[in-house]
């Protein structure tokens, strides 16, 4: 029985109703819960699920659509009931989420409250997105804008008042930043130190944070620009903007670069801009190889490898550093146990850029694997895409993601097809991430060693042998604890690596062993 009901020009953090949308899930009765704002995407998504949209007339994307598929009027009315309970704030907002003191409806109130603040997040509709960075702007505060929707020229002119007012302009659909040891968005609790990012990669940006911290380094900064800041049309000005930023900073000794596949322009413009500063750089575009830039700049060919060189710089030594978390993974490989026979991989992933780099490091190593985040467009496929062969799906994607909350927030997307994996008699090696820190699930390798044991189980009954191999993207100051995620994972039978690039490199091996 799907219901749905409209509340005009009421809004919510996109984050925030994505939580609760999966509280209401969890409720007997209840198949299927969105809580989203009337976005073109959100309303097309929800008329694809069955919803008749139309009666209302025109939308808004400041408009809050309550869509619940229901067994029951009686269920229906529970849900409606909790959701009252949870639209008023009857939640935990998830592991450092928590709010206190008063709550200001606009920024001149925000700063009658806080006149020493020198930073606004903002999570508007895109509509309105643009005027209140703007307006954050010429209050002379930086701004981290988690919004998307925003016109690339809105982008552009916002940025560039950015530069010449000398603030940070992060975003749109900027998710990811730690200033001054305060991690915004979704980050994680890394020590403070020597080490500054730039990043247009959210999930880049926290597996090279957290792999600096638990090799012994720290943080600087770490300078959220939005996915699309490396584009021909952006000119990578906020990553340039922030490179110079951490060149003048006395805390910032080494600075690194990271972001998904860059146009070829912008890049070597962010390579000139970094070279320019006298520090040492490192920079992982996913795709490139490692090379050498100039005698300052390295080139690495994966997020872990850049952490390494990061910290190489730093002073700080990687040698100790292990690649295995798990003492058994040491009998794994063409030599010893366990063998992947001749079945194919697929890989389930919360971070698009763990994905992509995962696709990389297999392609890069003579796999033929497919991906919806693949670098090459004759093995890019789409969520609805049947494939045979070894496939690395991305779950963040908005296919995927059609009402239901993102995986790094409830994993069930990721869980139920991994557990499903044990009864494909085709599949003999699952790979998986784990985010952890602020604003991900509360213990997303719970979840997965649940998955992790029904798909195992399934495979044994049916007399075959099943590899999963994950990794852990977050350090021990996490709220959900790095060392108990990786325990729980192990004790299900998981292989957990140190990084995801050393995930795929052993799926890798594996794969060339088994002659897949």
């Amino acid at each position: 029985m799907k219901q749905w009901m409209l509340e005009r020009n009421r809004y919510f953090d996109s984050v925030f109703l994505m939580r609760i949308s999966s509280e209401l899930e969890k409720l007997d009765g209840i198949a299927q819960a969105v809580v989203a704002m009337a976005t073109p995407v959100n309303v097309g998504n929800l008329m694809a699920s069955g919803y008749d949209l139309k009666r209302e007339g025109a939308l808004q994307p400041a408009d809050l659509i309550i869509a619940i598929d229901a067994a029951s009027d009686e269920a229906y009315a529970a849900a409606q009931e909790t959701l009252d309970r949870l639209l008023a704030g009857g939640t935990d907002a998830g592991p450092g989420n928590a709010t206190t003191g008063p709550l200001a409806s606009t920024l001149a109130e925000a700063l009658t409250i806080d006149p020493e603040a020198n930073l606004a997040l903002i999570s508007v509709p895109g509509l309105h997105a643009a005027r209140e960075a703007r307006l954050a702007l010429r209050h002379g505060l930086h701004v981290m804008l988690f919004s998307d929707n925003v016109s690339i020229e809105d982008e552009v002119a916002l940025k560039d008042e950015a530069v010449e007012r000398g603030l940070l302009m992060m975003g749109p659909d900027c998710g990811t930043a730690i200033l001054n040891g305060a991690a915004l968005g979704f980050a994680n609790v890394c020590r403070r130190g020597t080490i500054g990012i730039v990043g247009a990669s959210g999930t880049g940006i926290q597996e090279i944070s957290s792999l600096i911290h638990q090799w012994g380094g720290g943080l600087s900064q770490a300078i959220g620009t939005g996915g699309r800041d490396l584009s021909k049309a952006v000119d990578g000005r906020m990553t340039r903007f922030g490179i110079r930023a951490l060149g003048d900073d006395p805390e910032t000794e080494v600075i690194v670069v990271v972001s998904k596949t860059p146009s070829p322009s912008v890049a070597e413009k962010v390579l000139t801009t970094l070279e320019a500063t006298d520090k040492p750089g490192v920079v992982h575009f996913i795709g490139a190889r490692a090379t050498r830039y100039s005698e300052a700049v390295d080139i690495t060919a994966s997020l872990a490898d850049a952490a390494r060189a990061a910290l190489d710089k730093a002073g700080i030594r990687t040698d100790d550093a292990p690649k295995h978390v798990d003492a058994s993974l040491k009998t794994v490989g063409p030599a010893g146990n366990p063998d992947p026979g001749t079945g194919r991989a697929i890989g389930f992933f919360c971070g698009g850029t763990l994905c992509q780099e995962t696709w990389s490091i297999l392609h890069a190593a003579g796999h033929d694997v497919a991906s919806n985040v693949a670098g090459l467009p004759d093995v890019k496929v789409h969520a609805e895409t049947q494939v045979a062969g070894h496939v690395m799906w991305d779950l963040g994607d908005d296919v995927f993601t059609m009402g239901k909350p993102h995986p790094m927030i409830e994993p069930s997307l990721r869980d139920d097809r991994i557990a499903a994996a044990g009864e494909d008699p085709t599949v003999r090696l699952v790979l998986a991430d784990c985010v952890i820190g602020y604003g991900a699930h509360e213990n997303p390798s719970g979840s997965l060693a649940s998955a992790a044991r029904t798909a195992l189980a399934a495979a044994r009954s049916d007399g075959r042998e099943l590899i999963i191999i994950a990794s852990v993207t977050g350090t021990d100051l996490d709220p959900q604890d790095l060392r108990r995620q990786r325990a729980i994972l192990k004790e299900a039978g998981v292989y957990v690596e140190a990084s995801n690039a050393e995930a795929a490199r052993l799926a890798s091996e594996l794969l060339k062993g088994g002659g897949a």
